[in-house]
Parts: structure tokens; sequence; C-alpha cells
């Protein structure tokens, strides 16, 4: 049905190229996981042992298709044991998919709870934090000031860069979902000295700065009081519990998950 090319005993039907295509996509995509390791070395021998396979079926070969297929008959296994944690490594990669995950309920924490942990815990022990969640706008103008980390969010990670002795704990983190894109980057000040007739430091005025430049929301930790805040559109919220924090993290992270950080920010300020 649908035959495209017929070369003497060779039919290639439409189903038989969208067939292949699939199976190179999922070949490219185990060898991109295993590459530089041992176990590309063997996936290539199974590789060629396929082919030969294929060949000796098609062109009847009948010694070397009995060869073949005994080894073929055990390959499966094989396989199995000998790409173990690399099956692993694939099954883990598919679970993080955004695609599978509409279909699996993730009861993981999400980078707002990351971050959130790591923002009270900083703040209990006075420990100055900036970080900057970028939407719709790039900054690669920011990323270039600092240190390339491109690392997954993580709460260690977090602290042990605005660790005081931590030669980046001076300068702003710059987050892109749920990847550090880089840390101890210069911001834009400000022009705003006091706020509520507070007087605003250069971590405040920083975090407040890039908002009013850019697409994005800051959250600052304060060294010298401990209190958390957030930056948004020129805006800042002061003295910030979890679950406002939280709320205002989801919004700026997670759109569609809450009613908009704009309403939560409004919402916030009135209640101040």
């Amino acid at each position: 049905m649908y035959d495209l090319i017929k070369i003497g005993f060779l039919t290639i039907s439409i189903l038989d190229i969208i067939d292949i295509i699939l199976v190179s996509l999922i070949l490219y995509k185990l060898f991109n996981i295993i590459r530089g390791t041992i176990a590309s070395q063997i996936f290539l021998g199974l590789i060629i042992i396929l082919v030969l396979s294929f060949i000796a079926q098609a062109a009847d070969f009948k010694a070397l298709g009995w060869l073949l297929k005994l080894i073929s008959d055990i390959w499966v296994i094989a396989f199995i044991i000998l790409f173990q944690p690399e099956i692993r490594r694939l099954l883990v990669l598919l679970g993080r998919n955004p695609f599978f995950g509409i279909f699996v309920k993730n009861e993981g924490k999400t980078i707002s709870d990351i971050l959130v942990e790591a923002a009270f815990e900083m703040a209990q022990n006075q420990h100055g934090a900036l970080m900057v969640l970028t939407r719709t706008t790039g900054m690669k103008g920011v990323v270039e000031t600092g240190e390339l980390i491109n690392a997954r969010v993580s709460k260690s990670l977090i602290r042990s860069i605005f660790f005081p002795r931590s030669p980046l704990h001076d300068g702003a983190v710059i987050i892109k979902g749920n990847i550090i894109e880089a840390a101890g980057c210069t911001l834009p000040l400000t022009t705003t000295l006091s706020l509520d007739g507070m007087s605003l430091g250069m971590r405040h005025r920083a975090g407040i700065g890039i908002t009013e430049q850019a697409d994005a929301v800051t959250l600052i930790v304060s060294e010298e009081t401990g209190s958390i805040s957030v930056a948004e559109n020129g805006k800042l919220l002061r003295g910030l519990s979890r679950d406002n924090l939280k709320k205002i993290l989801d919004g700026a992270l997670y759109p569609n998950k809450e009613k908009g950080i704009k309403g939560i920010f409004e919402q916030l300020t009135k209640q101040k």
C-alpha cells in the first residue's frame, strides 16, 4: 500500500520510510547519550550485526543468516545487561521531558520550591543574595559580565555561590528556566536611592535596576537584616513570607499556574 520504490524483491512504502526515520532518531539519541563511553563501541558493534542480518535476510544468505540469528536471539538480553546504566539514564531523561511530564504527575520540588528554601536558609544566616529570573528577553550582555555556570538549579549550588567567602557572592546569579546560566554578574543600578523612607543598598538597587530594563524578576536576600524581597517592573516588595514568596515565584516561573505575577504584586502591595 502506497508503494514508493520497487527494486526486485525490495518494496518501500511511506510507512517504511516513517519507520526508518523513527528508528534512526532513536538510534541517534541513544548514541548521543552513550558517546564517549565504552558502551558506544559495543553499540556500534550491535548496529553492524543488525545491518548484516538485514542484508543476509534480503539476499537470502542461508549460512550467514543462520549465524547472525544465533547472535540476534540473545542480543536483547545482552543489550539490557551491557547498557543498564545508559538505559536508566535514558529513562530519567524521558521522565524530565516536558512532553511526557503532561502524562506523569511530578511530585518533586519545583524551581520555586528550591529558591524559597535557599532564600530562607540564607536569610537565617544573613548571607546576602541576588538572583535574577529571566523571562521573555535574554540577558546575554549581563551574563557575559559574570562567570558561566550552565548548571541545574539546586539549593546547595545557590548556597555555595552566595557563601560570604565565595568570590562570586557579591554578584548576581542569572537563572533561565531551571538552569543557572551565570554567577557573579554585574547589574545596572536604579536611580532610586530610597523607598518608603528607607534607603536602598547596592544589592537592592541592582535588583530593581535590572527589572526596569528587562523582563525579569529578582529575588533579593538582605545581608544586613536577612529580609527577603522581590523586584519586578521597577517595584519592590520587602519582608515576604514563605507563602507570599512562593506565590510570586510561581507567578513568574509558571504564569499558567498562578494568576500572574502582576496580579500577585498588586494584591500584596494593597495588603501592605
